[in-house]
């Protein structure tokens, strides 16, 4: 088979015909499981918050057979679009074009490196530059939350007992309960923005939303409705007032999750798990059959979780002194991360490091 044109294009620039091909594609390959951080209209939006957004368009016969979203920075070092947000990562391909030489790809692009965390398995024309797997919890709604709550009380009946209990004190404390699956008060999303960024300064960590390529990309997302790609705002209130809120993104089939925080004030109530718990119940009633936490380590997650997911992380490289230079910048940078996650004592340090830059940065 000759090798497909590629013509390449900005991400925001991406055409209604390019956007109904590329999730026409994307069904075909992954169906049920499509994940909206692989839609077209993700990586539009990342577009119009990013300059350097790029698509790699794959045509023959002036048919478009596939699409590769990327970020192009300095020294044709490439990235997953939205890499640092995004929660499923890839390209888009007809399964003819799944053998294509990713080396004539890079060319095309003019990139001599392009680096992943978070992609999705069955990429197999990038796996084998993959150099850590990871796993992405996920809930499985295919046969209705009814089979999902029997599946909680076999494994984790003190997880549903103590959240349906934790509902009642938290009503009797402030008031009835009443969650929103869809809010689309723009009030609701600055509370929620508010608590994760103190989220992130308490833990020092650095907070994505000072980046305005980010909060603006969320801000985009929010007021997005595609069948494909839809903003979703989950918030759980107590007496009017916002105890909890998930910002995520769903597909027709996927909710993949994003931004989750909660009213630290009332963190001995567990708002949290009792909004998790509600927006699972919600999304199933809304048609969906797959609630995807992401990659990361988190206690409510095994608690909620009925399965796993696998997610990579690497680079693919050329040849070059372009190529080096990327290995040199993110290779020991990325082993060295390795090593701290593999050693429990490492670990352990590292999150008591991060909890005193915290305690500094909300005292000063």
């Amino acid at each position: 088979m000759t090798t497909p044109r590629i013509d390449i294009v900005h991400a925001g620039d991406l055409a209604p015909s390019d956007l109904a091909r590329w999730n026409e594609l994307r069904h075909a390959a992954t169906g049920a499981t499509a994940n909206p951080f692989m839609s077209a209209e993700f990586t539009r939006a990342v577009g119009r918050v990013r300059r350097d957004a790029r698509v790699a368009v794959l045509r023959r016969k002036r048919q478009a057979v596939g699409y590769f979203p990327y970020q192009r920075g300095r020294w044709g070092h490439g990235r997953a679009v939205g890499l640092g947000v995004s929660d499923c990562q890839g390209a888009v391909l007809h399964p003819d074009d799944a053998r294509l030489d990713p080396r004539h790809l890079m060319r095309a692009c003019s990139l001599n490196a392009w680096e992943f965390n978070h992609l999705e398995g069955g990429q197999d024309l990038f796996l084998p530059y993959a150099t850590g797997r990871f796993a992405s919890p996920v809930v499985d709604l295919a046969q209705g939350y009814a089979a999902y709550e029997t599946h909680l009380r076999a494994h984790s009946r003190s997880l549903l007992k103590s959240t349906r209990a934790q509902e009642r004190r938290l009503a009797r404390h402030l008031g009835p309960l009443r969650f929103v699956h869809d809010e689309r008060h723009p009030a609701a999303l600055r509370t929620l923005v508010g608590w994760k960024s103190a989220h992130y300064r308490r833990t020092g960590r650095r907070d994505p939303f000072e980046q305005r390529w980010i909060a603006g990309l969320v801000r985009l997302l929010a007021d997005t409705t595609a069948p494909d790609c839809s903003g979703v705002l989950s918030v759980l209130y107590a007496a009017d007032r916002p105890v909890a809120a998930h910002f995520g993104l769903r597909s027709r089939t996927v909710l993949s999750c994003w931004f989750p925080s909660y009213d630290r004030d009332l963190a001995t109530f567990s708002p949290g798990r009792i909004l998790y718990l509600r927006m699972i119940e919600a999304a199933a009633a809304s048609g969906i059959r797959l609630v995807d936490f992401g990659r990361g380590e988190a206690a409510y997650k095994n608690a909620f979780k009925t399965g796993d997911l696998t997610v990579h992380e690497g680079a693919l490289r050329t040849v070059g002194p372009g190529a080096a230079l990327h290995w040199l910048r993110h290779e020991p940078l990325r082993a060295a991360h390795r090593l701290v996650r593999e050693h429990p004592a490492l670990k352990s340090a590292a999150v008591r490091t991060l909890g005193v830059v915290g305690a500094v940065r909300s005292s000063g």
